[in-house]
């Protein structure tokens, strides 16, 4: 287990109590008590927990946490069926012959496997979608060049232009508020801010989830976004909050889009 997988196991078993002492962790963790205090420290530097005595409290208000990016294998087994049904709707605002951009991220992954068998021109920067679209996919398929970062499993080099121009973009994003899309990983906020410039419209596909999260790095502003498509868990005050920006909103139920 890496420094990251440990760090974050401790903030998310911070959000059902709040304190852990070291000895806990230890256990908790099967590491030295050398190494939690490292990992502790680690995260109070971060923000995402407060370093007491004799182990880590958690902060004050969940408003207050500072979230850490999951792996994409991890993220791609959370809240599966809002994913699909976002997707399902993303889908439907596709039409034969467009040029798309389909962002990493598993949200993303559903709606590009929903495009395989289109007649669309799709480009995307993810490698499990360009693996399956390589696989199983009858579309026009366009990879980003550069790195493959294996974290979140997204392909980027900031040296490599994009020649590529797309009537939408579809992305996701780890948290959403009055900010904007908010990342953890600034190596996704970078990919998003220059893919966002080659498309005439933003979509954020985003289950409800999101809006309770707050990662650290600005991505985007509302102000980009032409529309979000989320799922019927969403809060009355964060509708209210995307209408103020002026987002075109779509919720995504198993009855069908609204």
């Amino acid at each position: 287990m890496n420094d990251m997988v440990r760090q974050r196991q401790i903030v998310e078993l911070l959000r059902d109590r709040p304190f852990a002492s070291v000895r806990e962790l230890q256990e908790h963790l099967g590491v030295s008590a050398a190494t939690v205090r490292r990992d502790i420290d680690k995260i109070d530097e971060a923000g995402g927990a407060r370093k007491v005595y004799g182990g880590v409290s958690a902060l004050d208000g969940a408003a207050q946490g500072t979230a850490f990016a999951r792996p994409y294998d991890e993220n791609r087994d959370l809240a599966v069926e809002p994913k699909r049904l976002i997707a399902e709707l993303a889908a439907t605002m596709v039409a034969d012959g467009d040029a798309v951009i389909v962002n990493g991220g598993s949200t993303c992954f559903h709606l590009g496997v929903m495009l395989a068998d289109r007649n669309v021109r799709l480009f995307t920067n993810s490698m499990p979608l360009a693996g399956y679209l390589g696989e199983h996919g009858k579309c026009s398929l366009t990879l980003a060049g550069g790195e493959l970062h294996r974290e979140p499993r997204v392909i980027y080099s900031p040296s490599q232009p994009i020649n590529f121009y797309a009537s939408k973009f579809f992305l996701g994003a780890q948290g959403i508020s009055a900010d904007g899309l908010h990342e953890s990983h600034p190596l996704m906020v970078r990919s998003i801010q220059e893919l966002s410039r080659n498309a005439d419209q933003i979509v954020v596909l985003a289950d409800s989830r999101k809006f309770s999260i707050h990662a650290r790095n600005a991505a985007l502003p509302l102000s980009r976004v032409g529309m979000l498509i989320t799922d019927d868990g969403l809060s009355d005050q964060h509708a209210k909050m995307l209408e103020s920006a002026g987002i075109t909103l779509r919720i995504a139920s198993n009855g069908g889009g609204a």
